[in-house]
């Protein structure tokens, strides 16, 4: 299929050069994004004893029920407390409205040990002082219940911020280290159990000591902080977080994400080496696990070489996805689009990719689109929002936000993460067959 005339075509393709890492083409236009209270989706599931509670409207509730699915077996620990229009118009106290909310969700709840309220678009409008309330909640219900408060609003944010928000709020709560603590590492940025439980039996297995995962599966987990510990990112979102544990004198190990083979093994040698392990130690730990994820990424290799691929800002996953797929499958870059670009985090990623690399942060959809167009690339990674209107353009799509809720970091994971983007074109062809 020829690819429709654009008139800007000849300015891209010069621009393209000139538009790497150190010089992103820098967008501020329209821009399509998903809404930050999704995060709860995951966070939710991982601390085990903590409640969200979104302040918000009806359709808050709606969108959370949709992104989460209908759970029959097993009652979320979240919910909306919903403004309706006599809050919007003054007529009803809203903090006495969720003293109410929160008193009946703790008798019905009595396991919840930490009650997080979420910041929405409409308490945002009302201009509603969470913090107020959460302090107030803790007055009424503390010590027995935490009470934390972070914004989840979907306003000029991308939905991945919504974590990054909420592990600030939480950082806060860390205790501070004992005098005379030992080096520790805490790991921040929620991964699956499954995955957080391999790495923990591979820091283990190198004798690195005391290792903590933020968020934690419990909050009475919260690890402690200080001068002695270190740092290591499993997210690359979580810009406020690192400032937050840098303000309490944590030490950031920068290093490439753990999204396949490479990845990872560049991620455990920053922790490794930070911990003084012996490279032969290290060498004969991760040894097996490199070579499974070699071999389960070879077998997608084929399907995936020389394919060229255009990311949409969306998760800001997109710069460690891009550096996956062209080392270790062979896949072209032809853009990485990301909402926001943490250059620092990502240096490790950068150093790893073609230097004329086309990278862009933030969006103005309409010209990207433009962009995608004009390059005819053989798979785009988008928002939900994109995917429809261009798969019925004849581009072939991939949703970004399930690289979010798929196991994807570690050894194990490696071949999984490239049959992700195999499905696309097995989609299609059968598609095809079927036409």
């Amino acid at each position: 299929m020829n690819a429709p005339f654009n008139p800007h075509a000849p300015v891209i393709a010069r621009a393209a050069s000139e538009r790497g890492p150190a010089n992103p083409l820098r967008q501020r236009g329209q821009h399509e994004v998903f809404c930050g209270l999704t995060s709860i989706i995951w966070l939710h599931r991982k601390m085990q004893d903590a409640f969200f509670l979104i302040v918000g409207s009806r359709t808050c509730a709606h969108l959370m029920q949709s992104a989460a699915g209908v759970m029959i077996f097993a009652e979320p620990r979240f919910a909306t407390a919903v403004i309706d229009e006599r809050d919007l118009a003054g007529m009803a106290d809203v903090h006495d409205e969720l003293d109410k909310v929160v008193a009946r969700l703790l008798a019905r709840r009595p396991e919840i040990r930490m009650l997080v309220l979420v910041g929405s678009c409409p308490s945002e409008v009302i201009k509603l002082d969470l913090a107020k309330a959460a302090e107030r909640q803790g007055q009424l219900h503390g010590p027995a219940v935490r009470f934390l408060h972070y914004s989840g609003s979907g306003i000029e944010t991308t939905f991945t911020q919504g974590e990054d928000n909420f592990l600030t709020s939480l950082v806060k709560e860390l205790p501070a280290e004992p005098v005379g603590a030992r080096q520790s590492l805490i790991v921040a940025g929620a991964m699956a159990d499954v995955v957080e439980d391999q790495f923990r039996r591979i820091f283990d297995a190198l004798g690195m000591g005391h290792v903590s995962f933020l968020p934690p599966r419990n909050s009475t987990a919260l690890p402690h902080v200080g001068p002695n510990t270190r740092l290591l990112l499993a997210q690359p979102f979580l810009g406020e977080t690192t400032k937050a544990l840098d303000a309490r004198g944590a030490k950031h190990l920068l290093a490439p994400f753990p999204l396949g083979e490479e990845g990872t093994t560049a991620w455990l040698k920053a922790a490794a080496d930070a911990f003084g392990v012996d490279p032969g130690r290290f060498a004969a730990i991760t040894g097996p696990g490199r070579a499974r994820a070699r071999t389960a990424v070879e077998r997608y290799r084929p399907a995936l070489q020389d394919k060229r691929v255009f990311f949409f800002p969306d998760s800001q996953l997109e710069p460690s996805l891009a550096r996956f797929l062209h080392r270790e499958t062979g896949m072209d870059i032809v853009e990485i689009g990301t909402p926001f670009l943490h250059r620092h985090h990502l240096a490790g990623e950068f150093e790893l990719l073609p230097e004329h690399v086309f990278v862009s942060e933030g969006q103005d959809v309409d010209k990207q689109l433009d962009r995608c167009r004009t390059a005819r690339p053989d798979l785009v990674v988008c928002g939900m929002g994109l995917a429809n209107p261009l798969e019925a353009e004849g581009i072939t799509t991939k949703w970004s936000i399930e690289l979010v809720f798929t196991p994807i970091q570690g050894y194990e994971q490696a071949g999984d993460l490239a049959e992700l983007f195999v499905r696309p074109f097995a989609r299609r062809d059968r598609l095809k067959g079927i036409a």
